[in-house]
């Protein structure tokens, strides 16, 4: 039994439907919307036995630019609502003596890039808690850890060739290619299903002694 949740109902609801899935309408910027989310999933089916962190945004901006409210937003997004899930859920993980979380980090939870200063400082965030949670909950079952891909085929990823485009004067092509892809070995996008597949096995028995780890899927980029 999958929950997914969401703040766009309509897609939510669709992907949800292709799933076999029950949706949530939730906002995660906002703490209440977290609790309620977590007590309605608990309501329905009772436990959680495994939570995926994956919700994210993207804005490009100077650090003398940037708004103030988007990195506030980003931060409770991002940061937050990982944390706070992660504590709505823990009791039902802790009563049952096993769980899983993973944390979809990014390859700028280990390393920086300009013009990305909320986005980077959220990951960065996103780590430690990952390795904090972890060393709580290994005595109960819980492992925890993050995975860190470089640019993955997503909306967000589109959004940002956009705004990396208009930052820098650059055609779609020469930002993919001039800076997306400038520190990978591999020279292409990561397909979503790749990431999918890695939660599979961190939540499956052959990862029962992982727990902790940032784990790169980058291309190559972090062995620069």
């Amino acid at each position: 039994r999958v929950a997914m949740a969401d703040i766009e109902e309509q897609a939510g609801r669709r992907h949800a439907e292709a799933l076999g899935a029950t949706f949530y309408e939730a906002d995660l910027s906002r703490a209440d919307s977290c609790r309620d989310l977590v007590d309605r999933v608990l309501d329905r089916h009772g436990r959680v036995d495994i939570l995926v962190n994956n919700a994210g945004i993207q804005h490009v901006a100077p650090v003398e630019d940037f708004p103030e409210e988007k990195w506030d937003f980003m931060m409770r997004l991002m940061l937050t609502a990982p944390f706070l899930l992660m504590k709505y859920c823990w009791p039902s993980m802790k009563e049952a003596g096993w769980g899983r979380v993973v944390n979809i980090n990014s390859v700028h939870g280990l390393v920086a890039s300009p013009f990305k200063s909320a986005y980077i400082s959220a990951k960065h965030g996103l780590t430690g808690l990952t390795k904090t949670a972890a060393l709580e909950g290994g005595g109960q079952g819980i492992t925890v850890n993050s995975i860190c891909p470089s640019y993955v085929r997503t909306p967000l990823v589109d959004n940002q060739i956009a705004d990396q485009a208009k930052a820098h004067g650059l055609s779609h092509d020469q930002v993919v290619e001039e800076i997306m892809l400038k520190n990978a070995a591999v020279k292409r996008l990561i397909e979503p299903e790749e990431v999918g597949q890695f939660v599979l096995f961190l939540c499956s028995d052959a990862a029962a002694c992982m727990t902790g780890s940032t784990l790169t899927v980058d291309c190559g980029w972090t062995a620069t």
